[in-house]
This record gives structure tokens, C-alpha cells and sequence, in this order.
């Protein structure tokens, strides 16, 4: 009887086999299935975190920045920091006043900085020290135009001007530093913040990257000021926004002589005229009119006598194209197709500098659309839908498009226009005015982007 039964068990266990080797293929197909499923949902939901409209505790965050910044006190404080840095402009790499004002507001903050980097800049960290990290960026430089305006804090210094607004993307910055760091045990990961040197002509923002400042940084946000656009109001597009742009300077050599006896010399002038119109036609008849590039001459210099035909004409100019590839084109007939041969033709030698080392030419700025779709998100939650505008692409240049070029980035516009101001002026001016009520609010974007976007990215990493 009992040998029975262990045949009969013996058996029916043969017989169960198969079937629970097919059970426990089915749970290990279904758990396969299960972590695949977890894992997209956490990658997708990093991208839509980020694009994802506004929420209430953005909406809530936003507006008690804003509040905070506009606090009298707050106020004030940004007004009394931009003054000082505007009545004391200084050229690119030679920042060192502003970088020490910089370091004072930081130190006075208790705010942890790396300097110097890039000669004059410097790389200031706000929370945990650990990963994710994100960028802001400032820059810090002025040019060498004198100020028209006559007001208290018109600049001290002789033919120099913050004529592009550098002196408020400072405030700004330090603003959102002293708002951030209010916040520093809230923050999950940490927020670096970027005084560049050199943005005018000497690529700054390249040196900044070459000396490993922006290394592990995975996004960055700047913002520029726009005298075009009211206060209180944001701009910028995905994708190309700004144009990629070089630099060059010509010197054509002839031979001087009378100019009663032209025949006797050989006129550099003319080789000159004919080379600005030759290169002209590299946008009317190379160009497709629907593929944006230009090219200007903004300098000419020969001759100190009417009467004489000099031995050698100066230019300068710039060329710029919304892609690298169109200004590689340019700047390969601008040399050897164009310039050196209309010299030739008019029996002259040419030489062109393109200054690649002393002023590196620009790269594109092309903003990362999520990142894009993250800043506008944020804008439209502290500002109202209407007063982020998606703006045309434009032939200005910014050297911000090296980060772009290396991380996701975002650039924004941001209005200083006030009609009770003088409305009508650019950058570059030696007449411009902007409204200082922009100031709080650089301040709260800056750290409502940042903090929105480390919080975005850590929820959907630890989900």
C-alpha cells in the first residue's frame, strides 16, 4: 500500500512539473513587464515634468518671490546695488570692481563662491552641493561708449557705459541669489549661479566653459534686457533664436601718390569700395532670401588728404548667419573669393584677420526646446499668459550660445520699456534708460526657473 502511494506522488509531481515551470515563467514575463513599464513612465515623466503647465505650488512659489522682491526693503537694496555698478562700467576682463561687489553682496549672504574664474568671474552654489544641477547666468561687462544720460548715477568712468544692461542682469542675479538662498534647505539639488566676464566681442562665456566652470551642469537659464518691450513683460522662441556671428579686419595695401596723377599709384580706396560692394552681393546673390545671413562693413579708415591717394585702407566688419554652417560659407569667400581678389583686380594685395583667438566668433543660440517650454511655463505663471511673447529670431549675437551649444539652455528677453522714460532707445546707446521696476522681477524668475526645475527633476527621478 504505502509503495503505491509513493508512485502515485511521484507521478502526479511529474505531472505538476511542466505546469509550475509555466507558472513561473508567466510571473517572470509579468515582473519584466512591470519594471519596463516603471521605467518609461519615470523617463517620460522627467520631459513632462518639465513641460508641463502651471501648478499650484508653481503658481504659489512664483508670486511669493515676486512678493518677496518687491518688498521696500528688497527694493531698494537691488536699486542701491545696480547704481553702484553702473557708475562704475568696466571693459571685458578687466571687471574687478564689479566682481569685488559681487563678492561682498555673496559674502554678506553667507553664500559660498568659486573665484576667479575666467580672470574676473566667478561660480556661486546654493544648496545641497549634490546633483542635479542648474545654472543662472549674468554677465558682468560694459563698452566703451560714453553716457548721454544725465542723471545721479551717470557713469564716473570716461567713455565707458553699461549701454547694454549688463548692470541690471547683475542685480538681478545677485537679487535672485539672496532669494534662493532664503530658500537653500528647500532646494533638492543645487543652483549655481554665473557672473561671466567678456560677453562684448570676447566670448566670455567660451573661457568660462574651457576652465571647467559649467562642468556636470545639466541646464542653464539666462535672461537679457529688451528696451523695446514693457516692463513686465518676457520674450523668446524655441529653437534658433539668435545668429551666429564673426568678425573681420582687412588692410589693402597699394601704393600712394598724387591724386592728380592716379595713373602714377595704385589706389587702395578704390579696391577698398569695390571689395564692401563685392561682399554685399554674398547676401543678395549667394543667399537664399529665405535663409537669414549679413554682412556689414562698419569701418573704414584710409587716407588724411584730399589730395592724396593713401597706401593702405582699413575696414572692419562683422558677418552673421543663423546656422554654423552658413557662417563657415561666409567667412571662406569673405577671404578668398572676395576680398583678396578685388584687391588683386585693382592691382593691390589684401590681408584678413578673422580674429579667431582675440575675439572667437559666436555659435548660434539655439534654446532647448523643453527647457524653453519650462522657462515659458514659469513666465506665465508669475507674469500672466499675455506677457510672455514668442519673439522673432534676431541677427544679434550673445555668447550665451556657448552654453547652448553644451547643455540645455534657455535665453530669454526681458522688458525694461517705460513710456514716461525715454521709450526710444536700443542697446548700445549712450541715451539708454531702463525702468528699474524690472529688477525684482529678473530677481523671482531667475529663482522661480531654478527651483521649479530641480524640483521638477527630482520628483520624477525618485518616483
Amino acid at each position: 500500500m504505502i509503495k503505491r502511494l509513493t508512485k502515485t506522488r511521484t507521478k502526479y509531481k511529474l505531472l505538476c512539473f511542466p505546469i509550475y515551470m509555466e507558472w513561473l515563467r508567466l510571473l517572470l514575463l509579468l515582473l519584466l513587464l512591470t519594471s519596463l513599464a516603471i521605467t518609461n513612465h519615470v523617463s517620460c515623466s522627467c520631459s513632462w515634468d518639465l513641460e508641463a503647465g502651471p501648478s499650484l505650488e508653481l503658481s504659489q512659489l512664483s508670486r511669493e518671490l515676486l512678493d518677496s522682491a518687491r518688498q521696500p526693503e528688497f527694493f531698494d537694496w537691488l536699486k542701491r546695488v545696480r547704481r553702484r555698478i553702473h557708475e562704475n562700467p568696466e571693459l571685458a576682463f578687466e571687471e574687478h570692481e564689479t566682481s569685488q561687489l559681487i563678492r561682498s553682496e555673496l559674502d554678506s549672504l553667507g553664500i559660498q563662491y568659486t573665484w576667479p574664474v575666467a580672470e574676473t568671474g566667478l561660480v556661486a552654489s546654493i544648496g545641497s552641493g549634490a546633483q542635479p544641477w542648474f545654472a543662472l547666468r549674468a554677465d558682468m561687462d560694459a563698452l566703451p561708449i560714453q553716457e548721454l544720460v544725465e542723471w545721479e548715477h551717470k557713469s564716473r568712468n570716461l567713455g565707458k557705459m553699461h549701454a547694454c544692461g549688463h548692470d541690471a542682469h547683475v542685480t538681478m542675479l545677485l537679487g535672485a541669489a539672496k532669494l534662493l538662498q532664503s530658500k537653500s534647505k528647500e532646494i533638492k539639488g543645487t543652483i549655481k549661479l554665473v557672473f561671466q566676464p567678456g560677453e562684448e566681442e570676447h566670448a566670455g562665456a567660451y573661457h568660462m566653459i574651457k576652465e571647467g566652470a559649467l562642468d556636470k551642469i545639466q541646464g542653464i537659464f539666462g535672461l537679457h534686457i529688451q528696451p523695446l518691450m514693457p516692463v513686465g513683460t518676457i520674450g523668446s522662441r524655441p529653437g534658433p533664436f539668435l545668429a551666429a556671428s564673426g568678425r573681420f579686419s582687412v588692410t589693402i595695401h597699394g601704393k600712394g601718390g598724387h591724386a592728380a596723377f592716379p595713373h602714377l599709384a595704385t589706389d587702395p580706396i578704390l579696391a577698398a569700395c569695390s571689395a564692401v560692394l563685392a561682399l554685399q552681393q554674398l547676401i543678395s546673390r549667394e543667399t537664399d532670401p529665405l535663409d537669414a545671413r549679413v554682412v556689414t562693413v562698419g569701418m573704414i579708415e584710409g587716407g588724411q588728404a584730399a589730395n592724396v591717394i593713401p597706401e593702405t585702407v582699413r575696414l572692419r566688419g562683422t558677418f552673421r548667419s543663423m546656422t554654423s554652417e552658413g557662417l563657415n560659407y561666409l567667412q571662406q569667400r569673405i577671404q578668398e573669393q572676395v576680398i583678396e581678389i578685388q584687391a588683386s583686380v585693382h592691382g593691390c594685395t589684401a590681408t584678413v584677420d578673422f580674429m579667431l583667438e582675440k575675439m572667437k566668433p559666436y555659435p548660434a543660440t539655439v534654446n532647448d526646446e523643453a527647457m524653453y517650454k519650462h522657462a515659458k511655463n514659469v513666465g506665465e505663471t508669475l507674469l500672466g499668459e499675455p506677457n510672455v511673447k514668442l519673439v522673432p529670431m534676431s541677427m544679434g549675437a550673445e555668447d550665451f550660445s556657448f552654453y547652448t551649444e553644451k547643455m540645455a539652455a534657455a535665453f530669454f528677453m526681458i522688458g525694461t520699456k517705460n513710456e514716461t522714460l525715454d521709450p526710444n532707445t536700443i542697446w548700445h546707446s549712450p541715451n539708454l534708460v531702463i525702468d528699474e521696476e524690472v529688477l525684482p522681477i529678473g530677481a523671482a524668475l531667475h529663482a522661480a526657473v531654478a527651483i521649479s526645475y530641480l524640483d521638477n527633476i527630482d520628483a520624477a527621478v525618485t518616483y
